[in-house]
Formats: C-alpha cells, structure tokens, sequence
C-alpha cells in the first residue's frame, strides 16, 4: 500500500467557528479523524507544518512547503498538502518551480467549507486528494472538486461555490469519479526531482484601470525587482499618462518588466495593436503570453532568485516548466526544452 504524507498548512478546511470568525485551529490528525475509510487507500501519515488563513501565506512558506517534502521525499510514495483555497493556486504555481520534475504526486487541495460544518466539500476533496497521492500522477497538481488540475493552471475562479478552481488555457489533467481517477494528460517528469531553493519576493502587480498614471507604476518598481502589470484585453499600455517612459526608464536601471492580462481566458498578444507593439520591439517588455498571472508572478520570484541577468531572466521566463506556457515565443530565440511539462 501506498504511503502518503498529509502536510497541514491551515484554511478552512482546517478552520473552525470563533468570536472573530472562522479559524484554522484543526490538526491534519483531526481531519483525517474525519474519513474512517482513508485506511482502504492509502497508509496516511500526519505532518502540520503551518496553521494559516492562506491570506497570510508569503513566499517563505512556500520554501517551508518545498524543504519539507524535499526532507521527507524518499520516505512517502506521495504529498498531500491541505492549504486555504484563497492563495492555494499561487502555491501551486511555486511548488511547481521550487519542485521541478517530480515523478511523486504532490497535490494540493482545501475546502470552502470546514470539515466540522454538515455541509462540507472537504471530505471528499481531502479524500479524493489522498486518492490521487497513491496514483502515478507526478509533480504538482490541485485536486479540487473532482478536477485535477496543473500546478501552473489553476486559478480561483469562483468565491464561495464548491466550483472553486478553474484549469486557464489548459485542460485539466483529470476527473475523479466514483472515486476512479480518471486521467486525460500525464505531467512529464524525470527520473528524480529538481529542488530549489531561493525565490526573490520582491515582484510587484498592478492593474490598470482607466486613466491611470505612472504614479504607483513608479512608486512600486522602486521598491521591488520586477513588476507585473495587468492591462486591458491582449495587453498594452495608455499613450497618455507617461507609462511608455516609466518602463523604458525603470528597465534602463535594470528592473524587469511583465505586461499581462486582466482577461482570464486566451492570453495576451502585445503586437497585435500599437498600444502594446512598441513595447516589444521597442523595450523588449516580457509579455505572459498563456501564463496565470499567478504563475508568472511565482516564476519570476524564482527567476530573480537565481540570477538578475536581463538576457538570463528572459531566457528562463520563456522556458516552460510543468506546462506553464505554450505559446511559440520568438523573442525567446527558439523554444527552450520544457522543465517538467505535460503531454
């Protein structure tokens, strides 16, 4: 029988009723009190690592995460993660880089509804997650709902429905059914997993609204490493207000540089209209192209933390890792073998 390693990490699945509203107070040994029949699955075995509202999950947790299934990795055919849902994809989405070509499942998953509460969602996510831990399902996933969905891919979609994650431009990796995983694509790996073990936090997000300036663009890239910037529909930036030249000036000084897209679905694609083309072939501005805003954001904290080299940087931006992006970048030079990807 397979043998799993349930890590706790807190949120709501975890959580119980306070004066001050829900909490994460329950152990992994409480919750997994709560599914008598998870002996039939797998051997489970118990961990609490952190108890948090994932609102307060920062990038050193993610190391936290990745040192301890790192530490416990020849011991466990598996990892079960329990994490609150509101931050679970960017969790996902830096586990996929801080571990790289796991053939072991290590698998996400929550609830949004505690496991005390009669109306609940997290037995059967917390089994179905047990489940897939004990299946060949290698590297980084979220079981949610019956979704099995790619570490780089997911995104929380829906704020209160069970229907909470969403798989964005890729399919999901599998269903589970009746308790049968039913698996559409299998996540390459090698033979043994890739660790690290640095990220830089210092990467930014802004999203644009309708008349914004280069104010906050300013105030933010002089206080971080990189800044992401959510734009309007394929991306692109307003001929007024003076963004042109705040990027240009902060990209001299050696700041990295993401234009993405508030649209969930489809990407973007800056050289369609001229409001994002210069950007590329004037600055050289990375563009997200298929990527979760959470990805990029993961990627690039695990990118400066490696090296702050612009040609370097570049490079390793458009290398896919664990399926996170698909779409042929030429300014990448030529497509860069995939780090963990899925077929």
């Amino acid at each position: 029988m397979k043998r799993v390693l349930l890590i706790g990490t807190g949120g709501t699945i975890a959580s119980q009723v306070t004066d001050d509203g829900l909490a994460p107070e329950l152990t992994t040994e409480q919750l997994l009190s709560h599914l008598p029949t998870v002996s039939e699955i797998c051997r489970v075995e118990c961990l609490q690592l952190l108890n948090l509202d994932s609102t307060n999950i920062a990038p050193a947790h993610w190391l936290e995460m990745a040192k301890c299934v790192r530490e416990h990795y020849e011991d466990y055919d598996g990892f079960v993660i329990t994490h609150g849902t509101d931050t679970m994809a960017y969790t996902a989405a830096a586990l996929s880089y801080l571990i790289q070509k796991s053939p072991k499942p290590i698998v996400l998953t929550g609830a949004q509804k505690p496991m005390g509460f009669d109306s609940t969602d997290s037995k059967v996510n917390l089994t179905d997650a047990l489940r897939c831990a004990a299946e060949d399902l290698p590297g980084v996933s979220i079981v949610f709902n019956g979704k099995v969905i790619l570490g780089t891919r997911a995104k929380k979609t829906r704020s209160k429905s069970f229907r909470a994650f969403s798989s964005i431009n890729f399919p999901e990796l599998g269903v589970l059914r009746d308790g049968v995983l039913l698996r559409y694509i299998r996540q390459s790996c090698g033979a043994r997993p890739v660790f690290y073990d640095t990220l830089d936090p210092k990467v930014a997000l802004l999203k644009l609204v309708p008349g914004a300036g280069r104010e906050v663009a300013d105030f933010l890239l002089s206080r971080n490493d990189a800044l992401i910037i959510e734009s309007f529909g394929v991306g692109g930036l307003p001929e007024a207000g003076g963004f042109f030249e705040c990027v240009r000036d902060w990209m001299d000084k050696g700041k990295t540089v993401v234009l993405t897209t508030q649209v969930e679905n489809e990407g973007s694609d800056l050289g369609v209209y001229h409001v994002g083309h210069r950007l590329k072939t004037d600055l050289g501005v990375l563009e997200s192209y298929d990527m979760t805003t959470e990805a990029v954001t993961a990627k690039l904290m695990w990118i400066l933390g490696r090296t702050q080299d612009r040609r370097e940087v570049e490079r390793l931006f458009y290398t896919p890792v664990a399926g996170d992006i698909l779409w042929p970048v030429e300014s990448a030079g030529q497509r860069a073998p995939d780090h963990g990807g899925a077929r």
